[in-house]
């Protein structure tokens, strides 16, 4: 985040953190980790506050640009205070799991302070047993699954008892942005995007003025494909395909699955997919049913699938995702060609002209009202997300984490699935919005069922 260039949101961020206008479409991570005993207090601090002087981000507010000249700006806060992103409480009675996950709803529930940096850790302590649990609460804007998952060796360990760290990363500066000087940059900003734009058509004008008199059939028909990838990228959808989860609103539940990763590896390889193959259709046959028990069938429904376009160039953490839409089948009866099926749409998606082109096409989107992009958004029937986290134990100030689930924000759909895959179990978080499902415990022992029918396939090979 020391780049300037890192200083202003991309805009796939910005349409992120703008939609916050709207109070169904938050873009709230909330996580849990598990935690066999007590962690050391003052562990955990230091080692907080090194990450955060590690990555500034954690350190950073958002700033808006006057009149929208530019994406809004990170600044690093000048009263930064690890004591209000940090905190310990007690377990409430009756001391149990389900008096975390409570306070992560809760969590998931409430915006953020834009006065502060957008994350807060609460560690809860005396829980049954002497266990703990460290719920974790970052928005969107700030980092992904992914870019979580690069950021968690600043918090956890491999060993239960590593070496001090020897150096004392230096504290950042805050910044004093005056309104004067935001506007500067912005323009600024703003246009060293276009100039950059214009040195980049420079370098490849060239090459494809050259292309395109060699083959121009080809170019043509490229840019053909490419119009129509960025029109289905940004179709409006004005109905859900789902007959029963229709409603939104502000209420959330969540919950918990834990599948053996595995078992589920297994299951996709003998129906010849890939353990992403094998998720969504456990997802789409715990949805076939859930409609069932409603006395209705649906044979396809709309999913929003974020998909990493993370490089090697890019800064540890961030958000580096953009998100695709489309439809998946949910009426195949046979979870192995249910299965298939998933794999080739979530490979036709990964291969769309318009992932290249998503932070333009983010861009656009961000100049129209907040409840067209709302309207679109609130029509998709779910969210699924697979993250791959550690495949082997880790420790939080000499506590062992024996799970490790993240809820991800519903962003208007009627529920997210988030699959954690953590030392060799995926730890399945469903965030549901309780407007659009009434009913949530049927819900989520639909998808169990799900997840058992395609375990099933293991044994067919």
């Amino acid at each position: 985040m020391d780049d300037r260039r890192e200083r202003f949101m991309r805009e796939s961020d910005a349409l992120t953190w703008r939609m916050e206008a709207d109070p169904q479409l938050r873009s709230t991570i909330v996580s849990i980790a598990w935690l066999t005993d007590t962690p050391d207090w003052d562990r955990i601090v230091a080692r907080l506050d090194r990450a955060t002087r590690l990555v500034p981000s954690f350190r950073m507010v958002v700033v808006e640009p006057p009149a929208r000249l530019a994406t809004p700006r990170w600044a690093v806060a000048t009263d930064f205070d690890l004591s209000w992103h940090l905190r310990r409480v007690d377990a409430p009675a009756p001391h149990d799991p389900e008096t975390v996950v409570e306070l992560a709803r809760t969590a998931a529930m409430t915006a953020f302070d834009p006065a502060h940096p957008l994350w807060e850790f609460t560690l809860v302590e005396n829980l049954a047993g002497g266990r703990a649990a460290l719920l974790m609460k970052v928005h969107h804007a700030l980092t992904d699954g992914v870019g979580g998952m690069e950021l968690a060796p600043l918090l956890f360990d491999v060993e239960a008892r590593p070496a001090a760290e020897e150096d004392e990363p230096a504290e950042p500066r805050g910044e004093h942005v005056t309104s004067a000087g935001l506007v500067g940059q912005s323009v600024a900003h703003q246009v060293g995007r276009l100039a950059g734009l214009v040195r980049h058509q420079a370098a490849v004008a060239p090459t494809a003025a050259f292309r395109a008199s060699r083959h121009p059939v080809r170019t043509a028909g490229d840019v053909v494909a490419t119009a129509a990838s960025v029109a289905r990228t940004v179709a409006p959808v004005t109905r859900t395909l789902s007959p029963v989860m229709t409603g939104r609103g502000l209420g959330r539940h969540l919950d918990m699955l834990t599948v053996p990763l595995d078992e589920l590896k297994a299951a996709a390889s003998a129906a010849g997919g890939t353990v992403n193959d094998a998720f969504l259709a456990a997802v789409t046959g715990g949805l076939a049913r859930y409609h069932a028990r409603h006395g209705t069938t649906v044979d396809e429904l709309r999913v929003t699938l974020p998909i990493s376009i993370r490089t090697e160039a890019d800064p540890i953490g961030g958000n580096r995702i953009t998100l695709m839409r489309f439809t998946v089948p949910v009426g195949e009866g046979d979870p192995a060609r249910r299965l298939r099926s998933v794999g080739a749409r979530c490979q036709a998606v990964r291969r769309e002209r318009s992932l290249p082109h998503t932070d333009a096409i983010a861009g656009a989107l961000n100049v129209l009202p907040a409840g067209v992009v709302g309207e679109i958004l609130k029509h998709v029937d779910f969210v699924a997300s697979n993250v791959p986290a550690f495949p082997w134990p880790v420790h939080l100030a000499g506590a062992r984490v024996d799970g490790l689930f993240a809820w991800g924000p519903t962003i208007g759909a009627a529920f997210n699935v988030t699959l954690l895959s953590y030392d060799g179990t995926c730890c399945v978080g469903v965030t549901v919005d309780s407007a659009a499902v009434p009913d949530p415990d049927v819900l989520t022992a639909c998808l169990g069922q799900g997840f058992d029918e395609v375990l099933s396939l293991a044994g067919r090979s």
